[in-house]
């Protein structure tokens, strides 16, 4: 049986992305929000998006359910997640990290990574022609298929440490409800089923081997809602009763309560089982109505690191979190243009879609090397996603995306990681426009102390000119220039129109180039 593949970008809902962040220094300030939370509507901004439109009654019920609460300085309120949340230090300095989605849905490999949400619709005629009728062959067959007998998380975690990496975020649920880990609470998960292993266990074991981070993604509040079934009255499973708890498309009060309830009982599992460093929601939980389940969520997450010991974070978007979090932006399209406060992150994709699809076409790598030094340099932290195949392999064109971003830094990360945001981001264009490649005149700044970075995006030529630094503007004088990756000092001249470094005769990569400059007063 042929297969056409169509190729689509992965569908991206987000709602526009607010600006509230945690400082490492200081309790959060109280945006207006946390002050006008009550006169909201159940949603808050932009309604329940893709969450379950629960009631206030619905949520505090679910919140109040027997699951258990840590004692300790952090109580399921806003004022408490002020007073005591201070964003790790480890995060302010990681600057990279890899995002991964990886699931069920790298079986069909067909458009994105929403292919339960579109086998039962506009996919349907594709489905039923490579794997047969719906009530025959729904999502949940291919639980059986999902063997992964090509993954060995070892190999992943040498892939991403060699990438230069510092955390790895793989989805632990998304939006199909099956659990990649080893779950006492939701029977369908990858311990019982499908592959029979902990894939969630063995990558964090692997992960912390190479000395990296290890946090979560969990999407699954939105898929309450999330499949959408047939409305010409094709026969499906969806109606399946063993499947009932796996589907859920039976909706009623009760039920929407006992699965609010599972989510939080999860999350505290996911705690526990793997003592994440970071754990990252998706949209689905932005509206202010789910704010009793986060709160408690957050509040036992956080007295659990402190009886580990670790510094941890949550990580949302908008203004899920009014304290907290640190602010996750998905896509640079939807992240800040310009130098930030305070520190925040931004994931997006090695690929055309999230997940892995066949024909999926794949970025360049100097793209992302570009990428990463634009977000440093604003303050920010650069999440690049892979999409690993169903079986478990990660393809050729994603790693050799990953091993030229690995080269560039283990040159040039001193400019990258342990930084600070200097005065301004940089200079040039701020903003390259889509298509158009970078120049010599694009340079961005970063800060280590009293060292600054100044990394040209494009090869200058024989001359780099810097007008930032040029006399009068900044204090102190510039006494050293060194290229990263070259050997030795280079000739300059600091005069009025700026600071003009002789740059040598080759260039040491062919991405970016890190000037270190020292002398100044920073």
């Amino acid at each position: 049986m042929s297969k056409i593949r169509r190729l689509l970008s992965s569908i991206a809902l987000a709602n526009a992305m607010g600006m509230i962040f945690s400082s490492p220094l200081i309790a959060q300030p109280a945006p207006a929000e946390a002050t006008a939370s009550a006169a909201l509507p159940p949603g808050g901004r932009g309604g329940f998006g893709m969450g379950p439109p629960a009631t206030p009654a619905i949520v505090n019920a679910a919140a109040a359910a027997n699951t258990p609460i840590v004692p300790g300085p952090f109580q399921p309120t806003w004022e408490s997640l002020r007073a005591n949340y201070r964003m790790p230090a480890w995060l302010i300095d990681a600057k990279f990290g890899i995002f991964i989605h990886w699931g069920l849905y790298s079986i069909p490999a067909h458009h994105n990574e929403w292919y339960e949400k579109h086998m039962y619709g506009e996919d349907a005629a594709w489905h039923v022609e490579q794997y047969g009728p719906l009530d025959k062959f729904g999502y949940k067959d291919f639980i059986p298929l999902f063997t992964v007998p090509k993954f060995n998380a070892d190999e992943w975690a040498l892939l991403f440490k060699q990438a230069g990496a510092r955390i790895v975020l793989p989805t632990a649920e998304h939006h199909d409800w099956f659990s990649l880990w080893d779950s006492a609470i939701n029977p369908f998960n990858a311990k019982a089923l499908g592959p029979k292993r902990d894939l969630i266990g063995e990558l964090a074991a692997a992960v912390r081997r190479q000395g990296m981070r290890f946090g979560v993604t969990n999407h699954s509040i939105e898929h309450y809602t999330f499949i959408n079934e047939p409305k010409d009255g094709t026969r499906t499973d969806l109606h399946d009763p063993a499947y009932a708890d796996f589907y859920w498309v039976e909706h009623n009060d009760a039920r929407l309560q006992k699965f609010l309830e599972l989510w939080v009982a999860k999350n505290e599992e996911l705690i526990d089982k793997y003592h994440p460093d970071m754990l990252w929601f998706d949209n689905g939980i932005n509206p202010r109505a789910y704010d009793p389940i986060k709160l408690k969520v957050a509040a036992y997450y956080y007295n659990r690191a402190l009886q580990w010991g670790k510094e941890v974070s949550i990580a949302t978007k908008d203004s899920a979190y009014l304290a907290g979090s640190i602010t996750d932006h998905e896509r640079m399209m939807r992240a800040p243009t310009t130098l930030q406060e305070t520190p925040w992150q931004v994931h997006d994709t090695v690929g055309s879609t999230w997940g892995y699809t066949e024909g999926m076409r794949i970025g360049k790598p100097g793209g992302f090397i570009h990428t990463l030094i634009d977000v440093v340099s604003m303050n920010g932290c650069f999440l690049l996603n892979v999409s690993p195949m169903g079986d478990g392999s990660i393809p050729s064109d994603q790693q050799q995306v990953l091993a030229a971003m690995g080269k560039w830094l283990k040159a040039n990360g001193e400019a990258i990681y342990d930084t600070r945001a200097w005065t301004h981001s940089g200079e040039g264009r701020l903003q390259i426009p889509r298509g158009q490649e970078p120049t010599g005149k694009d340079i961005r700044f970063t800060a280590k102390g009293d060292i600054l970075y100044a990394i040209v995006l494009g090869w200058p030529g024989e001359q780099a000119v810097i007008t930032s630094l040029a006399q009068g503007k900044v204090a102190g004088t510039v006494v050293e220039v060194e290229l990263l990756g070259s050997p030795g000092a280079l000739p300059f001249r600091q005069d009025a129109e700026g600071l003009k470094v002789q740059m040598p005769a080759e260039r040491p990569n062919d991405f970016a180039y890190a000037l270190r400059i020292t002398g100044l007063k920073l």
